[in-house]
């Protein structure tokens, strides 16, 4: 019940502040916000917020696997970046060892192994030297976003175009679509799946969250830090990657210099995850709420005039209001 009362709170007070926002531009904010819905969950607009449903929740499930110990990585976009490359290589290069899907899933395992070993490179620097995570993180994805630049500038460049990109995979190296929305959705649902079960049914899951709740209860009970530390990055990079690979073999089916970073994926699948407080089947429906929010708001420009980048405005302001609510519980717990 509190952790609805976390949620809730937040989530109203930041759609009453846009309101208030709405009226001063002399904007009918129920209007507005019915844009919004209607665009992001109408006919015309389900299969947008959808699409873009995908990598958020996967990003978002990529962080909130380490947040759920209190270990932030920020370098989802490097693990991002490197997983889809990854992908793109084997899918242009290694030739297909027998009829059915086993060049997409060569592809899908590659960009999971890539991001995963990138991840764990971030923890080995925490482990070994004492860099913390939310240095390494966030400072390894730099060179990975790089060193894609230069692939696709250089080695991977498709050569009929003048655009950094990459050639189209093959038929053979494509994940299918439904109605303009890619099967790997089934992929992330199935991330989320194993992870809510890992989260709520294995000693693995219970040492992740007394972590994040008590880390010094943690150590006294005998919770290999190092260990854990090691192994929620592994995870949350292979997720990250599995979802930049899902990305490139969709459509347009190559890899475009800045396509994964310009959207922020990573960014708004980090909120998510926090509003949330990382839990699996929260954080969906936080990356959900994200998509929609991200998704209706061209469709309140088209409607209103008002700019779409007042979605973004109510995406920070629930979490300032979600930071501060979490205060006011919390100083409250502890009174009582």
């Amino acid at each position: 019940m509190n952790r609805v009362r976390l949620i809730a709170v937040p989530v109203v007070a930041a759609l009453v502040l846009g309101a208030l926002l709405l009226l001063a531009t002399g904007t009918d904010p129920l209007a507005a916000y019915g844009a919004i819905v209607s665009g992001a969950f109408g006919p015309d607009g389900i299969g947008d917020t959808l699409a873009y449903a995908v990598p958020v929740a996967g990003m978002a499930t990529a962080l909130a696997i380490p947040l759920r110990a209190g270990m932030v990585n920020l370098g989802g976009e490097g693990q991002l970046v490197l997983g889809a490359i990854s992908a793109l290589a084997v899918g242009l290069y290694v030739p297909g060892p027998g009829p059915g899907p086993v060049k997409v899933i060569l592809a899908l395992l590659a960009g999971v192994i890539a991001g995963a070993a990138y991840a764990a490179l971030a923890a080995v620097c925490e482990n070994r030297l004492g860099v913390p995570l939310l240095i390494s993180t966030l400072l390894l994805s730099y060179p990975a976003m790089s060193l894609a630049g230069y692939l696709v500038r250089f080695p991977l460049k498709d050569a009929g175009s003048s655009l950094p990109q990459s050639p189209q995979l093959t038929e053979g190296a494509r994940l299918p679509e439904i109605d303009g929305v890619t099967t790997g959705i089934f992929l992330v649902v199935a991330v989320i799946a194993v992870y809510a079960v890992i989260d709520a049914r294995t000693p693995a899951g219970f040492e992740t969250k007394v972590t994040g709740w008590a880390p010094r209860f943690a150590a006294y009970a005998g919770i290999d830090r190092p260990k854990l530390t090691l192994r929620l990055l592994a995870a949350s990079g292979g997720t990250a990657g599995l979802v930049g690979a899902i990305a490139v073999l969709g459509f347009p089916y190559r890899f475009i210099d800045g396509a994964l970073i310009t959207p922020q994926y990573t960014w708004i699948g980090l909120l998510a995850a926090l509003l949330a407080g990382a839990s699996p089947l929260g954080t969906l429906l936080a990356a959900v709420f994200f998509a929609a929010l991200t998704s209706g708001g061209f469709a309140m420009e088209r409607a209103t005039q008002v700019p779409r980048e007042l979605t973004a405005v109510l995406q920070a302001v629930l979490i300032i209001f979600l930071a501060a609510t979490s205060g006011v519980f919390k100083r409250k717990a502890k009174r009582a």
